[in-house]
This record gives structure tokens, C-alpha cells and sequence, in this order.
């Protein structure tokens, strides 16, 4: 069965970020971000390095006043110096134009640059201060994220849109005009970053949500209005299932229906948890909506009382840890081994069906069965194994198939 993916993306420019090619028929890029302090360079630069290599294309950092923006240009050189040449994303807000103005090396040394219309200045200001960060920008030719972000919205756009939105005769309910606020605030600015002389393709627009529904509202009307690239991402999505589950069903929805160049899980990690969560979970979400292809997948039965034993746990376990491990090698030998199907499946009734549909799987015998466990390659039954050391010949099977079907 093929893997490809039948949805159709929606047309967006193209922009480079680095060596990193964002929108159009690019694929779907994941992006992390860091929570160290960045004046701590050698911290902030390790995250940066655990991040990329845990599959993150694209890093931002905060650049929140004068000492970080001094130290993002000393975190490039540590990053040079161990041969990762990651793009990197400064993440301005409030006194972004000042901070880019009075360190040049700080916009020389980044690769993207975001910044939040909302909190850019106040009253006159807004403009003056958005257009010289703009200027900036466009001095260095950096590409820039414009980020609106519903808990930092233009206040006065919003007062305005709600204000006419009571004098209307058939006012429309206030979820709809804060959703309208936000699309606005974004395109407003990206017309007048184009005025001020940055070119369409170097410009990438976000506009979130804590809200799964009002993402996807937002993000739809944002396809339609516009062919800018756009970054997905639910705000402050949460900790541990909620962030995970709200994050997934966000993001599915318009990535499945073709919206999204690049995208971030915003998961609140656990105390002492590693950041590289939202990294993984970025790739699980494209990968299972086959929209790009990071490790082999390994399907296993979740267990009932056909099961009451755990073996089909511990060997699904010790695959995918077996999988992992040998990745880094798969991936320099093999072409397209990320794309391969395993299946470790527990009895039965839905066992061998599954593991044909797999590329290579094994059915497991259920609480009593025969104390045998077949194993499909490509749709076929192909081996028979018995005995205590069930799992390292199924490894031993696997690791032959990898050889022989994706070796170039």
C-alpha cells in the first residue's frame, strides 16, 4: 500500500530560512524552542544542539534585552564550533527595534526574526517602532515572522472592531470579532512590512490561539486571505495529555486539509523533563497524517483479556528501543527506511490481519493459543518462531529485511 499522502497543500511563498526552504511544495517544517536563559550561552546552546538533534529544523531563542542580544551572536560561534549550522529564530518583544538597532551583530548572527504586532508600541509609536525593525530586517536581509498571538493583541484594533461590532444593527457574537481582530492585526501588518520594502517572500505569519476552534477558524481564514507562509501553533497548549491531545487535533485539522509550512507543539514540560517533547510530537503528528516520514512505526496491540499476558508489551517495547538505536545507521545505509511499518500484535483475532498490512510483523499467541508466533513480510507469512528468545530473532529477521529491501 502506498505512503504517500492525498492532501493537497495550500499554495504559500516560498522563504528561506538558512538552508531551510519554508512554504510551497516544501515539506512541513518543525520547529522548537528553547527555555534557557539566553545570556547563559553555553546552556542556551546545548538546548539548541539537543533540539536540532532530536529532529528540530528550526530553533528560536529570546532576545528580551540588551545582554541576550550581546549573547546570540557567541551562541553561534559555539554552535560553529561544534559543526551544527542550525537556524536560528529571535523571538522579540516590546523593544525589538531597539535591540536590533544598537546590536547589529545579534541581527547579523540570526536567520529569522519574529515579531509580535501586539506589543511593538503604543499610539504613534507602533508604526514608527515596527518600521524601523522592519528597516532592520531588510538591512540584513532576514526573513520575519509576524506573530500575532490572541493573549498580546493590538488592544486598539480589537476596542475598534468590537466597538462597530455594537453599533451594528445584527452585532455578531465577540468570539467571532476577536477571531477577526487577530486576522486583521496580521495582515495589516504584513501589508505594511511590504510597504516599508520587505519582499512578500520573506515574510511568515502566525496568529494563535489557546483554542482549538479558534485556531482552526483563524488559520483557515488566513488560506483564503492570503498566500503568505504560515506557522501553526497552539499557544500555551498545556502539560502532559491535554497539551499533547489540544496540540494534535489543532494541527491535524489543517495540516489535513493542506494549511501549515511550519508548525511548534507549545507543551509545558514537567519539571526536569527534556524539551525535546515538542520536537517528537511535531514529528508523530506529521508522520501519522503521512505527511513526512522521521523513524519506522511501530503498531502494537493495546491489549485485552485475549492478552492477559505482557510479553506482546515488552517486546513492542524492546523493538521500538531496538528501532531507535539502530536509526542513526538505517538512515546513512538505507533510503526511505523512516518510511517502513512494523507491527507487534498480541493474538489472534486482529494479529495476523495487521501484520500483513505491516512491511514486517509478528503475531504473538494469546492467552491459550498455540505457543507460536508467525512472522509477515511483505503480506506473506514468512517465518515461524517458537521458543524463549521470541524477540531476538524477530530482531535478527529485521534487521535482514532492512538490508535487503532499502540498501541502495
Amino acid at each position: 500500500m502506498s505512503k504517500s499522502t492525498s492532501v493537497i497543500r495550500h499554495k504559500t511563498n516560498v522563504v528561506a530560512v538558512r538552508s531551510i526552504l519554508i512554504g510551497g511544495n516544501n515539506p512541513v517544517r518543525v520547529q522548537s524552542m528553547t527555555n534557557t536563559d539566553t545570556t547563559n550561552v553555553n546552556a542556551t546552546a546545548k538546548q539548541i544542539i539537543e533540539l536540532f538533534e532530536a529532529g528540530s529544523e528550526i530553533v528560536r531563542i529570546t532576545v528580551n534585552n540588551e545582554e541576550a542580544a550581546k549573547s546570540v551572536p557567541k551562541i553561534r560561534e559555539y554552535l560553529l564550533r561544534k559543526n551544527y549550522d542550525i537556524p536560528l529564530v529571535g523571538c522579540f518583544h516590546y523593544n525589538g527595534h531597539r535591540l536590533m538597532s544598537a546590536t547589529p551583530e545579534c541581527a547579523i548572527a540570526l536567520d529569522k526574526l519574529r515579531i509580535n504586532p501586539g506589543n511593538v508600541g503604543f499610539g504613534k509609536k507602533r508604526d514608527i517602532q515596527f518600521e524601523n525593525f522592519i528597516e532592520t530586517a531588510i538591512k540584513y536581509d532576514k526573513p520575519v515572522r509576524i506573530g500575532v498571538n490572541w493573549g498580546s493583541l493590538d488592544q486598539d484594533l480589537a476596542t475598534k472592531l468590537m466597538d462597530d461590532n455594537a453599533k451594528s444593527s445584527q452585532p455578531k457574537a465577540a468570539d467571532i470579532i476577536l477571531r477577526e481582530a487577530l486576522i486583521l492585526s496580521t495582515l495589516i501588518s504584513a501589508e505594511k512590512a511590504e510597504n516599508i520594502g520587505l519582499s512578500k517572500n520573506k515574510i511568515i505569519l502566525s496568529c494563535k490561539t489557546s483554542r482549538v476552534q479558534d485556531l482552526v477558524a483563524v488559520y483557515r481564514e488566513l488560506a483564503v486571505r492570503s498566500n503568505y507562509a504560515l506557522h501553526l501553533g497552539l499557544t500555551e497548549a498545556g502539560m502532559g495529555t491535554k497539551g499533547i491531545v489540544a496540540t494534535t487535533a489543532a494541527l491535524s485539522i489543517l495540516l489535513q486539509e493542506g494549511i501549515g509550512d511550519t508548525i511548534r507543539a507549545s507543551l509545558t514540560p514537567a519539571p526536569g523533563e527534556a524539551r525535546i517533547k515538542e520536537v517528537l510530537v511535531c514529528q508523530e503528528i506529521l508522520q501519522s497524517l503521512s505527511l513526512r516520514f522521521f523513524t519506522p512505526q511501530v503498531s502494537a496491540c493495546p491489549g485485552c483479556g485475549r492478552t492477559t499476558s505482557t510479553y506482546f508489551q515488552h517486546l513492542a517495547q524492546d523493538i521500538q528501543s531496538f528501532i531507535k538505536q539502530e536509526m542513526p545507521i538505517w538512515k546513512e545505509k538505507y533510503k526511505d527506511v523512516e518510511t517502513m511499518n512494523v507491527a507487534v500484535m498480541g493474538c489472534i483475532v486482529n494479529g495476523p490481519g495487521e501484520s500483513k498490512h505491516a512491511d514486517i510483523g509478528i503475531s504473538l499467541p494469546g492467552t491459550g493459543e498455540s505457543p507460536v508466533a508467525p512472522v509477515f513480510i511483505d503480506g506473506k507469512k514468512a517465518y515461524t518462531l517458537r521458543g524463549d528468545n521470541i524477540a531476538e530473532k524477530f530482531k535478527n529477521i529485521l534487521t535482514e529485511y532492512v538490508e535487503k529491501r532499502y540498501s541502495t
